[in-house]
């Protein structure tokens, strides 16, 4: 193991914390949802995780390319929505911000690359439906 993060949370109307005290968030439920919006929500901690996980592994794929994605940025909307069975499941788009020089092929080749690498990606592929759009 590389890397483990340690988070505790009493539910999505609580509070969530790591164990280094890094992290330390008030979680209520979003007003679309019937909670009062008045903190954090899973979605928006898992959206700012994948953003960032994503970014990564899109620089770390470029490296291995030679490629320059200093000016890339990455946002990832992530959608709750009913499951069919009674439960809920996630729904993500990550929106790509690549330097003109990425236009085209070349830079759906580098998200490729990125997905392969990103452990989010990994954890998600065949379970979480996951959109890639290139602006």
């Amino acid at each position: 193991m590389l890397y483990t993060a340690i988070a505790t949370a009493s539910g999505r109307d609580g509070r969530a914390v790591t164990s280094d005290g890094r992290l330390d968030v008030t979680l209520a439920p979003p007003k679309e949802l019937g909670g009062t919006g008045a903190g954090t929500n899973p979605e928006q901690l898992f959206a700012a995780g994948y953003a960032a996980c994503f970014s990564s592994a899109m620089a770390l794929a470029a490296k291995r390319a030679e490629i320059d994605v200093s000016d890339a940025s990455v946002t990832a909307e992530v959608g709750i929505e009913p499951n069919g069975a009674g439960g809920f499941r996630l729904a993500v788009t990550l929106r790509v911000e690549l330097p003109d020089h990425l236009a085209g092929e070349a830079g759906r080749s580098l998200l490729e690359a990125a997905h392969q690498v990103c452990p989010y990606s990994n954890a998600t592929r065949g379970n979480i439906a996951v959109e890639t759009v290139i602006e």
